[in-house]
């Protein structure tokens, strides 16, 4: 155990206060020691593992920080395991090496295995959610360790139950049932990815390709990891999409109509029934916020709209600045309140 250690070194918008005590697992019974350790003693307890989804706050946390750092991949047939600290990116690429199709475009997302289902991680028309079978957990309330299939982990857009009660579960293993088809990607669901692609959305192509086209795209947005770009100081999308039901929409399309003219068309896509999601990026923008945008050491990327960065000098309390200015703004333009994509640690937007 470590005490005082800064945080900020531990996230991938370099951003944080110290912990009063940080404690580094590599195996699960560490793990699990350490969470029923903090929890008998009744002290805060704060799991970290690839850092790529936290805002702490600049006091830091004043109680443990579980650093996960497990490892283990296991390749049987179709069927994937990964320990919580795996590295993701590295997953996907094993993976697609092994011919397997089903997170191909999940590729270069920053972080550990283990949080995928927390926020079910989704990009470039793919997310976790469709082919996660298991997650095997920490109990916090019953003191066991449990297996979730699927549809006990309540996925949804960017949500489940493990971010709904983050009090409850530590996420030990998770389990996924991929694909052989023959090299090939699956289905490809974003027009981006197949209009780069030169083919049809729904068509397949070698999973490689796949993802090594879903890297270069991320990588033009700033959204692969590289300590020599500020662009990349982030922790990757800071808002969500928004998901409007019908009377929402109405009201949406009216003050887009009044602010940008009769004839724009906003971006939308169908949520179910009655739901409809629209673009946060597409917001921002058109709220007046672009690509570069701020003056101080926390600004928009200038590769990409939905990247809130640290330019090398910015505080937790710089970026929540930029962060509501760009929220507010985009109230009082669309009528439209984003949410916040990452964890906030003593802190709030």
């Amino acid at each position: 155990m470590e005490t005082g250690v800064p945080l900020a070194p531990l996230t991938t918008l370099r951003l944080g206060g110290p912990a009063a005590r940080l404690v580094t697992a590599t195996t699960d019974e560490q793990v699990i020691a350490a969470v029923r350790e903090a929890d008998d003693a009744g002290t805060p307890l704060l799991i970290v593992a690839g850092g790529s989804n936290l805002v702490v706050a600049d006091e830091g946390f004043d109680g443990t920080v579980l650093r996960i750092a497990t490892s283990g991949l296991t390749l049987g047939g179709t069927r994937l395991e990964l320990a919580a600290g795996e590295n993701w990116s590295q997953a996907v690429a094993h993976a697609v090496e092994a011919g397997l199709a089903g997170i191909e475009c999940l590729a270069g997302i920053p972080g550990s295995a283990g949080a995928t289902p927390v926020q079910n991680v989704g990009a470039y028309g793919q997310e976790v959610s469709r082919t996660l079978t298991e997650v095997v957990a920490y109990d916090r309330r019953t003191r066991e360790i449990v297996t979730l299939p699927n549809e006990e982990c309540g996925f949804a857009y960017r949500d489940s139950r493990f971010k709904q009660d983050p009090a409850r579960h530590v996420v030990l293993r998770v389990r996924f049932a991929l694909e052989d088809a023959g090299g090939l990607s699956a289905p490809l669901r974003y027009a981006e990815t197949a209009r780069v692609l030169g083919v049809e959305p729904g068509e397949r192509v070698p999973a490689a390709t796949a993802r090594e086209t879903v890297l270069k795209l991320r990588a033009g947005k700033g959204m692969v990891l590289d300590p020599e770009d500020h662009d990349t100081w982030s922790a990757g999308s800071f808002f969500t999409n928004p998901v409007l039901d019908e009377a929402q929409f109405a009201a949406f399309l009216e003050r887009v109509h009044e602010r940008l003219g009769p004839d724009t068309v906003p971006p939308a896509f169908p949520d179910g029934e009655g739901r409809t999601k629209t673009s946060a990026a597409w917001l921002i923008d058109r709220a007046g916020f672009t690509k570069g945008y701020g003056s101080g050491p926390a600004r928009i990327s200038t590769k990409h709209t939905l990247a809130l960065t640290n330019r090398g000098a910015a505080t937790t309390a710089d970026l929540l600045a930029l962060a509501r200015e760009v929220r507010d703004g985009v109230r009082a333009a669309f009528g439209i309140t984003l949410t916040n994509e990452p964890v906030t640690v003593g802190c709030a937007l």
